[in-house]
């Protein structure tokens, strides 16, 4: 990695290069191990390596603000840090997605058209473009931002800062924002015991659902990973399952309820039907996962 003085340098130079360009890092492990006393204070490292799949070439647009039939119309240019502050002070509490790239960096240009579709089809998302090499004025919401590499992805909620990654690929990037997006799917959103409790009432008894509950931290790696597969698993079983998220790490009611149901690595999948835990299942495969759910909605699993 470039250091962030010799990166700025470069933005700064008229002839920037793809040396400006990501390098791929290396994916982790398919859980994380989890300690309650400390989670809060820890910011793992999320990284993915760069799709063998890629996108079609095409460069960065340098100008956000299309006719609204143009490709780019939901992905939104800005040219300094007082139209970023602005942009997500209007946002409020929507999930904001901000590229930042350099015209010269082939990386950039690969990724740029993953996020245009997604700004198609997400939206409920906002999507930002900051080109790090355009003036002045970018040089320095460059610096402040803190970026060293491009292409660089910062994803924000209510102007926080909830997330950052770079030198990812298509599918990295598309399941970041169903992660951070939280709206598009039938996962339901626990934020304490209350919460975990009413859905249980709601699917008990005769008539009552499968009650899977995803729970993990909001800087997980592996939690980012198997994700998506809830999110399709939301849609494709909605007549026999319920599926909810819990993040650990969102408050003191989450800690305190992760610390109640003894979880120690995530993410770790609760199988609860009738009131009652009758499983558990931790890991971010996707198989097993499903494995796991077909098991404990009676369905005879061989392996």
């Amino acid at each position: 990695m470039a250091s962030p003085a010799s990166f700025l340098a470069t933005l700064a130079s008229s002839t920037a290069t793809a040396s400006l360009s990501a390098t791929p890092v290396s994916g982790g492990s398919s859980k994380v191990r989890f300690l309650p006393a400390t989670v809060q204070r820890r910011r793992v490292a999320v990284r993915a390596a760069v799709s063998g799949a890629e996108k079609e070439k095409a460069k960065p647009s340098e100008s956000g603000d299309k006719d609204k039939g143009g490709k780019d119309a939901r992905v939104v240019q800005v040219h300094s840090a007082e139209e970023l502050d602005s942009a997500l002070q209007a946002a409020k509490n929507r999930l904001v997605v901000v590229e930042f790239a350099a015209s010269h960096s082939v990386n950039s240009s690969r990724i740029y058209p993953c996020m245009v579709e997604l700004s198609r089809t997400c939206g409920d998302v906002d999507f930002l473009l900051v080109m790090g090499d355009e003036s002045e004025a970018t040089r320095e919401l460059c610096r402040r931002e803190g970026i060293t590499q491009v292409p660089h992805f910062s994803f924000y909620k209510g102007t926080e800062k909830v997330h950052e990654e770079e030198g990812i690929g298509p599918d990295q990037l598309a399941g970041d924002v169903l992660y951070y997006g939280d709206n598009h799917a039938a996962v339901v959103q626990l934020h304490n015991r209350a919460d975990v409790e009413a859905l249980m009432a709601e699917n008990s008894g005769e008539d009552g659902k499968l009650l899977v509950l995803d729970v993990g931290l909001k800087h997980c790696g592996p939690c980012v990973k198997v994700y998506p597969t809830v999110v399709k698993l939301s849609r494709t079983m909605a007549d026999t399952a319920v599926f909810a998220r819990m993040n650990g790490d969102e408050n003191d009611a989450c800690m305190e309820f992760l610390r109640d149901m003894e979880v120690v690595e995530v993410p770790t999948f609760l199988f609860i039907r009738d009131n009652k835990i009758v499983g558990r299942y931790v890991g971010s495969g996707k198989g097993e996962l499903i494995g796991e759910i077909l098991r404990y909605q009676g369905v005879r699993v061989t392996y």
